[in-house]
């Protein structure tokens, strides 16, 4: 049976450099990987296998951990080894709240500071996620999604609303998991459009200097997913947890969460 660190090499990290701090890049990296939906509900995450993944001694990988736990990202036993933690109803309700009182802020806020130049780049980026919709790549559709977001959230300016944002997507990445389960083996039942409706809507509210329709685009989309999310939950965890041995994960975003959060 292959080792932990292997089976975790399908993510495709690199060893961590000297430009950041060891703890610091191990923390960026599974950041990443978690707001990006990369592990299971309920998956095992040893100090051990992390830290011949990335190449470094236990102490960064653990340091790393416990400042995930303190997010609620992740669930951290007294031995070290870290649990995604499982999904529920309530919990994705509660942080779909969350996130549309937070996130349609930081929307509206942005669509009063966009300009011309701005909306381009994030027509781009809406464009890159279309492409991915065509292509039927799930993970490629999922990291544009993320930078669409992130791109037009950081544009509120709003250093605090951004860390909370990223504070609650570290914590959605459970269900953004059961998302991509969900969605990959019926993306050719669907047309591309579908899953750009919201991304399209809010541009054309950008174009049209109308900060309300941005935030409610925004909200509609968080809403949108609930929605679906709300029929796949089950609060049973033997029925999420995925041994480490069994997960196969996807290649990360190229972009760093330092990156985006500039």
């Amino acid at each position: 049976m292959a080792n932990g660190a292997q089976v975790l090499s399908g993510l495709g990290f690199e060893p961590v450099v000297s430009r950041v701090t060891l703890h610091e890049g191990v923390y960026q990296r599974l950041s990443l990987a978690l707001m990006a939906g990369r592990f299971d509900p309920g998956q095992t995450l040893t100090i051990a296998s992390l830290s011949e993944l990335f190449g470094t001694s236990h102490m960064p990988v653990r340091e790393a951990l416990r400042r995930l736990a303190a997010e609620n990202a992740l669930e951290v036993a007294s031995t070290g080894t870290a649990h995604v933690p499982h999904v529920s109803r309530a919990k994705l309700d509660d942080l779909s709240a969350a996130r549309i009182v937070v996130e349609g802020a930081a929307a509206e806020m942005a669509a009063r500071r966009a300009d011309a130049a701005f909306i381009g780049r994030l027509q781009q980026m809406a464009d890159e996620h279309m492409a991915a919709a065509r292509r039927r790549d799930i993970a490629s559709l999922l990291a544009h999604n993320q930078e669409f977001h992130f791109a037009l959230y950081r544009a509120s300016g709003s250093v605090v609303l951004m860390q909370l944002i990223e504070t609650l997507w570290l914590q959605f990445g459970p269900y953004l998991r059961m998302l991509t389960r969900f969605i990959e083996p019926r993306m050719h039942l669907e047309d591309a459009e579908h899953y750009a409706e919201h991304h399209i809507a809010v541009i054309d509210a950008l174009k049209a200097k109308a900060p309300a329709s941005v935030r409610k685009h925004t909200v509609l989309d968080i809403q949108s997913t609930q929605k679906l999310l709300q029929t796949l939950c089950t609060d049973d965890p033997k029925a999420q947890a995925r041994p480490v041995a069994a997960a196969a994960m996807p290649a990360p975003a190229r972009k760093t969460r330092a990156a985006k959060a500039r």
